[in-house]
Formats: C-alpha cells, structure tokens, sequence
C-alpha cells in the first residue's frame, strides 16, 4: 500500500478584503452593469468597500472571465479575430477585436507567454499546443498537462532569456519523464488503492494528506512574484472552491513564460531513500511505506532551477515543507538530477514562500561534496 501526498481543494474559504487581507468581510448589496452582476463587500477591518473582481481586472465593461478567456485563447495561438468570433460563441457577447488587443496590452506584463508566443505557434497549432491527460489515481480524476511549445523553447530560445543554454542540462530528463507519464510504461498501478494482499481495491485508497518528518535548519524566503499576480487573476475563472486548482494550472500553463507542467505524478520509492541516506542526506523515512505517491501542481523552469510550486489556499496559514521536499527528492531521482537544482514554494494571491530542498535535508556543511 502507498503513501499519498494530496492536496485537498473541497475545502470552503472565506473571502478576504483584497486591501488588508482580512476575512472579517460582510456582504453588502450587489452592484450592476449591463454585462455582469457582482457581489459587494464591506471590510470590518479597514472598512473599505470592495467587489468579487476588485483589484484583479481593471476593466468593468466586460465580465472578468471575458476578458482572461480572450487572453488565453490568444496565447493558445489563436488569433485576435478567432478568439473575438470564439468568446461570441461560447458567451453570446461580442467583444471588438481592438478591445482584446488592449486587454493583451494591459496585462502583457503579467501574461509574459507573449514574449513566446511568435515562435510557439510556428511549431503547434491552438489544439496542439497543450498535451492534456486525465488519469484516475486514488479513485479521483487527475489533469496531466504539457505545454508543447514551451518544453522546447525555454530550453533552446534566446526569446526566454540570454542563459537558455544553462537549462539545457535539464531537457533530456525532464522530457523524457513527462513524455512517458501517459504510457504504459509509467507506473500507474502504485497510485491506485490496495488491499491488504497486493491487490487492487474498489475502496478508497488509506492515505496520509501530508507525511512528516523532522528537517535541518533551513531559510524559507516570503516574498511576492509573477505566481501571485496570475493566481488573483485565475481565481476569477474559478466558479466554485473546488475549482480553484484547476482554474490556476489552467491559467499559469497557457499564460506565464515559465510553466512546462501541471498536475504532475510523481513518486519516491525505499530505493530512493536508501540512495538518498548512503550520501549523507538527512532523511529520517527508513521506516516509511513506499512507495509515496504525490502530484505536483505546477513546474517552471527559471533562474537555471527547476521550481515546484504548489498552491495552497491561505498559504500563510500552512506549512507544506514536508510536502514539497518529497516531491523534490522524487523529481530528482526520476530526473537523475542534483536536489540542488531544485526550489519548492507554495503561493496564493498574496503569499509566496520558496525554499532549496537541499537545505533541509543535506547538512550545508558539505553541500560541496554532492
């Protein structure tokens, strides 16, 4: 039987004031235009008045999820004219080609996919750009997705940054581990539930939400970036709490520059621990059932690391360095990459921690001799 790190996304969340970030908000009225109808607000707090979109699109004419579907479907390669003729389709609103072209211009800062998406639609069309899977692990659906274009572009364009070639070491291995999820050679059985005699149950699946163990010191760094910016936007697509997860992979994939993967399996077996506590590393899971089974919600490639990122509703209110360090050990033995190539951080709209896995595990002492 495995161990599962899962994230749970059902849970409800309160709605907190986009000013101070307080939950202490009371509904108050709703406000009309001819497009939309959203809620008001009322901060207990700072006692300012805010909306469902306030300080996430700055554009009022138009509904919210109008404006970031039409930035997506022009990132996806569609163009101006097709995503105009798409969005009058599926909302019944026509929207001028010239208003999508200035939304692209508001928000290019955020959505920097723009930088790529010259040399991405040359190499796959819109319904080709993203690789998209679903599989049931754990008796639930998981959404598996590449972003094509960017698997080879952040690893041979000068578009992306001046030291693309210093994530060239990364190609071979992270592609070949991604391209070989959706196949039979990728072992889907151990994220499926088992009885107590090996074989497969129709039951839920027994599983830890987060495993523990004790960590070195290690310095966890709380900052704001690019990952907070495209989340405010992304939850404006997400219509309930349960999509929330969703609505930001789906969001970051198609958007940001950086995003290769969402949703990725990923697993640590006892060989990997033993490989891990012959060199030193500080790893108190001998003992630990394997093989632990997770899946990652996002991975980048920048600043020459591979990023893990994982979102966390109320990410200030939680502390998933156990977590995240896993997945990073399991990436790094699936990758055969140094831990020291790796960053793990968990964000919402307003909070970002990132740390180096190495640290947590593995004395700095003699970090140099790995």
């Amino acid at each position: 039987m495995s161990t599962h790190i899962s994230n749970n996304t059902s849970t409800k969340y309160p709605i907190r004031c986009p000013f101070c970030n307080s939950a202490k908000v009371k509904k108050q009225g709703k406000r009309k235009s001819k497009l939309q109808t959203t809620q008001k607000y009322l901060c207990k707090k700072c006692s300012k008045y805010f909306s469902d979109n306030e300080k996430r699109i700055l554009n009022k004419t138009y509904p919210a999820k109008i404006i970031l579907q039409s930035i997506s479907l022009y990132n996806l390669g569609y163009s101006q004219q097709k995503a105009s003729k798409l969005i009058a389709q599926r909302y019944k609103t026509i929207v001028p080609q010239r208003t999508i072209s200035q939304w692209l211009n508001n928000y290019k800062n955020v959505c920097t996919f723009n930088k790529l998406r010259k040399q991405a639609i040359m190499l796959y069309s819109p319904d080709e750009i993203v690789e998209t899977h679903t599989f049931m692990h754990n008796n639930l659906p998981y959404k598996f997705q590449i972003h094509r274009a960017k698997l080879k572009l952040l690893f041979n364009s000068g578009l992306y940054n001046n030291r693309f070639s210093d994530n060239k070491k990364f190609e071979k291995p992270i592609i070949s581990y991604l391209k070989k999820i959706p196949t039979k050679e990728f072992p889907h059985h151990i994220f499926k539930p088992k009885t107590e005699s090996g074989t497969e149950a129709r039951g839920k699946l027994e599983r830890s939400s987060q495993l523990k163990f004790e960590t070195l010191k290690f310095v966890k760094l709380q900052k704001q970036n690019l990952a907070n910016k495209l989340t405010n936007l992304a939850l404006n697509l997400a219509r309930t709490n349960r999509d929330r997860h969703q609505s930001v992979q789906d969001f970051m994939l198609v958007n940001d520059s950086t995003t290769i993967a969402t949703e990725i399996p990923v697993y640590l077996t006892k060989y990997d621990i033993r490989y891990f506590l012959k060199r030193g590393f500080q790893l108190p899971l001998e003992n630990q059932q394997t093989p632990i089974t997770g899946h990652i919600d996002i991975i980048q490639i920048r600043n020459s690391l591979i990023h893990i990122l994982d979102y966390k509703p109320e990410a200030h209110k939680t502390n998933p360095i156990n977590q995240l360090t896993i997945y990073a050990l399991a990436l790094a033995s699936r990758f055969q990459i140094p831990l020291k190539s790796f960053k793990c951080a968990w964000f919402d709209e307003n909070n970002y921690h990132e740390f180096f896995p190495l640290h947590v595990v593995f004395p700095k002492r003699t970090e140099s001799k790995i």
